[in-house]
């Protein structure tokens, strides 16, 4: 195929030279072209003409470009291959042959002619193929980019010339006032970003792409917020400069909103150099390493060059995947192995634990979800507690150098049993202090976008299904991070942990989550309330309305690292321990969820009824269950107040 369109355009050209020679030979008279032609010269000169110019098209590589994508640089070379082609032919018939039949003036019209109707049958044949896609696309949502840069230029491009594009471009928007009123590749910037609102309804804006991917995640929130208050305007995004190099064309990019955009702060990125010391070169065990955080521990270990990793976790599915990613990308260069395990069962820990051999353990291994567990306590004192209990004394016997543990902020003066399970993991941890050569660590964090089960997933499927959004209470707010960042405190305080310590992250300014839904709901294009409801369903057993600050306890040290904390908890002697599980045990025993949630108040005393905690506070949260009322915007609240 690629030889025929050569051919097809070689012949075009040397009909364009025929057509050019000819109408010059027939309509000139003062340069005698009919002598010349009646001599049999003109012919033989047109093809040696011919010839010179086509031997440079081929060295330049002309015919090898695609004219439908050609730019500057291709225009260039065409002209380029030209010229030195009328230079040989000039050279050749007057000084080496010493045939002097056309005249320079004569020959130069020719020539530009002729590349004039090469530039502009290729020019005419990208016109005619971009509008051909164009009317075979459907290109009929109109659409404005934010950012008359680099990467909206070539975004751009790329939504003119693929036929499977839905986008009409209308116009740009930058902040750059130097670009107002100019045009690019035809499209008007119209104005700042800030003049969006204005041209909504006279273009008919049905979406706005963000293409600024070199921008502070700072400077893109508050874009993000200028262009929340549109009236069903979707907003898709770009994603950063570094996303952009490792990735494929610009169009692939584009994304839904995520909330990571709305969070109004950079990611948090800590210094890799401790951790290189500390996994380098060390076999590394992960429970639950097939789950959201225990995966992502796995991809961040290995660049850190562990002598082996091996993956523990009771789900054969998940463990298979992260195994097959981790296979394709690293080869026979990764030391990987992965045990389908549970946890509660000790002697299969101590059997892992004695094979392996591991220098370092990060446990993630746990039931986490909280109305679940609020079911089914028996099963997260099993899992949870004992489960965690067993890798303790499996690390105690087998001599592992350090033991990390995932918590949660739900541990700060818990309200669920989830919450009150893994507040007593970390007691476990504290009573191996001055018991064993092993480094225990436990690390708290909030709430983690994109982690199987947070509310960013249920959101976008809800907006997706066109509604209703439901929050259980508008007043929730919550602390939020990424699981590459919750990964990355993991290893960073595993580098620094020795004596028992517990370490939490500060986590910026919390996240209003009714507000969070709005922006949401508005930046995929349609309007709260209207077109999308936001319904309040009432509290979730055990689930608080303001999670704990992590940092706001007095008994906080800070590291060396500003974003990380020590903080330090009243000491549990093993004999403590001991009493406290033995209670949970015979509590298991009656398999009674009310026994067993009486248990877990008389062990872990800062463990509160969810009611109990947000009456004491003074917010009163008793929602009729079979009942779930609408959210109306705070202005309409008000109004029917005033009524």
């Amino acid at each position: 195929m690629n030889h025929l369109r050569k051919l097809i355009v070689l012949l075009f050209d040397g009909l364009i030279l025929v057509c050019v020679a000819t109408a010059l030979a027939l309509f000139s008279t003062r340069y005698n072209i009919g002598d010349a032609v009646g001599r049999g010269m003109f012919i033989p000169h047109m093809i040696l003409l011919y010839i010179c110019t086509l031997i440079f098209q081929l060295l330049f590589r002309t015919y090898d470009s695609l004219w439908r994508y050609a730019e500057s640089q291709e225009y260039l070379s065409l002209l380029l291959a030209a010229l030195a082609g009328f230079c040989t032919y000039e050279i050749l018939t007057r000084y080496v042959l010493m045939i002097d039949v056309i005249s320079f003036l004569l020959l130069s019209a020719i020539a530009s002619l002729w590349v004039l109707g090469m530039l502009g049958i290729r020019f005419a044949y990208r016109v005619f193929r971009s509008q051909v896609q164009y009317r075979r696309g459907s290109h009929q949502v109109p659409i404005a980019i934010v950012g008359a840069g680099a990467a909206g230029i070539q975004l751009l491009d790329e939504l003119r010339n693929n036929p499977d594009s839905r986008y009409a471009v209308q116009c740009f928007f930058d902040d750059d006032l130097s670009k107002r009123g100019r045009r690019i590749h035809g499209v008007q910037v119209k104005g700042t970003i800030s003049d969006a609102p204005k041209y909504v309804k006279s273009l008919k804006l049905r979406e706005i792409l963000v293409a600024i991917p070199s921008t502070s995640e700072r400077r893109r929130q508050e874009i993000l917020q200028q262009l929340s208050g549109l009236r069903r305007v979707k907003i898709t995004v770009l994603p950063g400069t570094m996303e952009l190099i490792r990735q494929k064309p610009i169009r692939a990019q584009l994304r839904e909103i995520q909330i990571e955009d709305l969070l109004g702060r950079d990611p948090i990125s800590l210094d890799p150099a401790p951790v290189d010391a500390f996994l380098g070169g060390k076999t590394v065990l992960i429970t639950g390493g097939g789950g959201s955080i225990g995966s992502e521990l796995c991809r961040q270990v290995v660049r850190h060059e562990p002598k082996r990793l091996v993956i523990a976790d009771i789900y054969e599915n998940n463990a298979y995947d992260i195994q097959q990613e981790l296979l394709y990308k690293y080869g026979g260069r990764l030391d990987l192995s992965v045990e389908i395990a549970s946890i509660r069962d000790a002697e299969r820990m101590r059997q892992l634990f004695a094979y392996y051999r591991p220098d370092v353990v990060f446990h993630a291994a746990a039931h986490k979800h909280v109305p679940l567990m609020e079911h089914s306590p028996q099963e997260a004192i099993r899992n949870n507690v004992f489960g965690t209990l067993n890798l303790v004394r499996a690390a105690d016997e087998f001599g592992v150098s350090k033991f990390i543990q995932i918590s949660t902020d739900k541990a700060v003066n818990p309200t669920s049993v989830m919450g009150a399970s893994k507040r007593l993991c970390e007691m476990i941890l504290q009573s191996m202090k001055d018991c064993s050569e092993t480094d225990f660590a436990a690390v708290r964090f909030g709430n983690v976008l994109g982690s199987n089960g947070s509310v960013v997933p249920l959101f976008k499927r809800q907006i997706a299904a066109g509604g209703p959004v439901t929050i259980t209470d508008k007043r929730i707010i919550r602390y939020f991070m990424t699981i590459p960042e919750a990964a990355q405190l993991v290893l960073q305080a595993g580098a620094m942990a020795h004596q028992n310590e517990l370490y939490v992250l500060d986590m910026g300014r919390p996240v209003k989550i009714l507000e969070l839904a709005e922006t949401l709901i508005r930046l995929s294009g349609y309007v709260p309330y209207q077109d999308i409801d936001i319904v309040e369903t009432g509290l979730r057993p055990g689930e608080k309305l303001y999670e704990e600050l992590l940092i706001a306890s007095r008994d906080i040290e800070k590291t060396d690292n500003n974003q990380i904390f020590i903080e330090r908890q009243p000491a549990v002697t093993p004999e403590e321990l001991a009493q406290k599980l033995a209670i949970l045990t015979d509590a298991l025993e009656k398999n009674d969820p009310g026994v067993i949630r009486a248990a877990l108040h008389q062990v872990v005393p800062t463990f509160h009824e969810p009611e109990d905690l947000n009456q004491e506070q003074g917010r009163e949260v008793h929602i009729p269950k079979q009942q779930s009322r609408k959210v109306l915007p705070f202005k309409q609240q008000k109004r029917t107040a005033a009524r």
